[in-house]
């Protein structure tokens, strides 16, 4: 039981001389001066004379022992009901929708009374509120409640930009009252306004410090200028934080200057989402809308210019989208922005995991491959868009494409490892990379051969789909000498690799470096444009590998030899097995794929020439060989 009562007459407070009364009181009948001067006197003397209270007040699970004279006197609401009830003698009154509880009606009450207490930021907002409910207006008394909150709101609270901040987060939990006392719209009008003119003050002094030559401390001046009061709007709830920075934009805040806002709010407001990994979600129904209220109203406010916002930020808010089962909408509207920006992806940016929750991919290669194409579709359209007013994002580096390149094929080799990638999938990802974007085909090839080692039960027929991805001829002489030992590769991808790189020794032995016809060692020479040795340092380098492949294909033709004979062998019946000696040469309808093959080998002309194998003693073994190689 609470009793606003036996005060004694030192803690009484002349609120008349103690605080200005707002301008209104000038022009207030002497009527009304007499009958405050009235209240005034008579709730001193109940002070006083410790008369017994005669109301009792409920509200919000409080009880307030108080007077019926000091309240009716300035709360037209309590006056209300003590006029209308049928009981003339009443003594319980309850008060369930006081906005701000019991805390607020006791402040309240103690205005009622003219006792002293503190305004702060802090209470302002639930005081106001109270005083609109109890409609202790100046109809009522003299100087009351409501003319002094708004007197305090006008004249502290809403001059600083953190004020404004914590009175319209307080004003929050009051709607809808506080709605109808325009105090929300009072608050954002404040932190709109404050916040332009921070604006401007941090770009001034940003022109300031570039006209002086210190850029990077103008740079890291304004960034703080910006944090120190961004901070401050993390606390509001997402629509009046919306309301924020809808109010800014209309007084000419820049919307690319919203980027730092937004990513301060989403850090903070985005915790707790576990988004990494497989498994159930750990979140719970209410918790994950309201979180997908924040990130949908969050996107919809992120600026449309270009680089405005980092990759790394919009692949976070792409992850949680996915996570929290946004609407698609969104999601494309991330998908588009990070394809805009794709040239400033690293490999971390994309790699998103897949929440399908069915035991598909591990990684989500579908909205990666959306991604690219937004980037593709970005780039044939000369990159029309994303310029802002002050022309500081126009159209990308030229550059782009090749970052883009091989950033798409670290992509491949990253995805090739998950044995649920399915040939198909991991096709159509590589034939949207450019061919203009890769300089080599190494990256591709890497990607290629980790894919057909994580899966060794690919067919034939879907390993040489696989391969058909890279163009041989732009492998550096690294990859040609790998791709040449390869056992994973096809045979006919192999040949394919031995012969270019045949092609391009040719063409360096005869001088022709820089020649038409050779296209990897082209590729290779800008490549390492600054690392070219002379001429004869590199003819000698390749010959030494020329050797090698000499060795290699030696050893390759061996082997398919060795297999052409015991394919013959099993086909062949033992009378005719009785004569093979004598000839050599297989039938001519029982032409197989090894014999092609060899055929095509055998055109490989200086490196049969230049194995020095010593001759056979079987002559006739030896002249078939060299005769069928010969007319081939």
């Amino acid at each position: 039981m609470t009793m606003i009562k036996g005060a004694s007459v030192s803690a009484m407070v002349d609120i008349n001389q103690d605080e200005t009364a707002p301008n209104t009181v000038n022009n207030m009948s002497s009527r009304k001066d007499l009958l405050s001067s009235a209240l005034k006197r008579t709730s001193e003397w109940i002070f006083s004379q410790e008369i017994p209270s005669d109301v009792t007040i409920h509200v919000g699970g409080a009880s307030f022992s108080l007077h019926k004279f000091p309240l009716v006197s300035k709360c037209g609401y309590i006056r209300k009901l003590v006029s209308e009830s049928s009981d003339a003698d009443l003594s319980v009154i309850e008060l369930p929708e006081v906005p701000g509880g019991a805390e607020a009606f006791e402040l309240a009450a103690k205005f009622c009374y003219g006792i002293n207490f503190e305004i702060s930021t802090e209470n302002i907002a639930t005081l106001r509120c109270a005083a609109e409910y109890l409609e202790m207006s100046e109809d009522y008394a003299v100087g009351n409640l409501v003319g002094r909150t708004d007197a305090y709101l006008n004249e502290v609270a809403l001059h600083n930009l953190a004020g404004a901040v914590s009175v319209l987060h307080m004003s929050e939990k009051l709607t809808p009252i506080a709605e109808r006392v325009k105090l929300v719209s009072r608050c954002i009008d404040a932190i709109a306004y404050m916040a332009c003119k921070e604006n401007q003050f941090s770009m001034s002094s940003r022109a300031e410090s570039v006209n002086e030559g210190s850029i990077s401390s103008s740079v890291s001046q304004s960034k703080t200028i910006v944090e120190w009061w961004a901070e401050d709007l993390t606390v509001l709830r997402i629509d009046i934080f919306q309301r924020v920075l809808i109010a800014m934009m209309a007084r000419g805040f820049r919307q690319y200057a919203l980027g730092p806002i937004l990513m301060l709010y989403a850090q903070k407001s985005l915790r707790g989402l576990e988004i990494f990994g497989k498994g159930r979600k750990k979140i719970e129904p209410e918790l994950e809308h309201e979180k997908r209220v924040i990130l949908e109203t969050i996107v919809s406010l992120l600026p449309r210019e270009k680089n405005a916002m980092s990759v790394s930020f919009l692949s976070m808010l792409l992850r949680s989208a996915i996570y929290i089962e946004t609407t698609v909408a969104c999601r494309l509207d991330l998908e588009k922005r990070m394809g805009m920006q794709l040239g400033q992806a690293v490999l971390d940016d994309l790699l998103i995991p897949s929440y399908s929750f069915t035991g598909d991919t591990l990684l989500d290669v579908d909205t990666v491959q959306r991604i690219l194409m937004n980037f593709l579709d970005f780039e044939m359209d000369g990159n029309g868009l994303g310029c802002n007013a002050d022309d500081e994002y126009v159209s990308p580096p030229p550059s782009d494409m090749e970052r883009v390149g091989k950033l798409m094929e670290n992509y491949l080799a990253e995805i090739a490892t998950d044995r649920n990638v399915s040939v198909s999938r991991f096709i159509n990802l590589a034939e949207l990379i450019p061919e203009q974007s890769r300089v080599t085909e190494d990256g591709i090839y890497r990607a290629i051969d980790i894919y057909l080692k994580a899966h060794p039960a690919l067919s034939d027929m879907e390993r040489k789909k696989v391969c058909s991805l890279m163009d041989c001829q732009k492998l550096s002489r690294e990859a040609c000498a790998h791709a040449a030992q390869n056992e994973r590769l096809p045979v006919q991808t192999v040949v394919q690799v031995l012969y270019y790189e045949q092609q391009r020794l040719r063409n360096v032995m005869s001088g022709n470096l820089m020649g038409g016809d050779s296209p990897a060692l082209t590729s290779k020479v800008n490549l390492y444009s600054t690392d070219i040795h002379p001429v004869s340092d590199e003819l000698s380098s390749l010959r030494r590998e020329n050797e090698d492949l000499k060795i290699e294909l030696v050893k390759m033709k061996m082997k398919l030899k060795e297999i052409e004979i015991s394919a013959l062998k099993s086909s062949i019946s033992s009378p005719i097995q009785n004569t093979l000696p004598s000839a050599d040469k297989p039938p001519l309808p029982r032409k197989s794929f090894i014999n092609s093959m060899s055929r095509k080998l055998g055109r490989l002309y200086p490196f049969v020439r230049a194995d020095g194998t010593p001759g056979n003693t079987k002559g006739q073994t030896k002249s078939s060989r060299n005769r069928r190689h010969s007319i081939s």
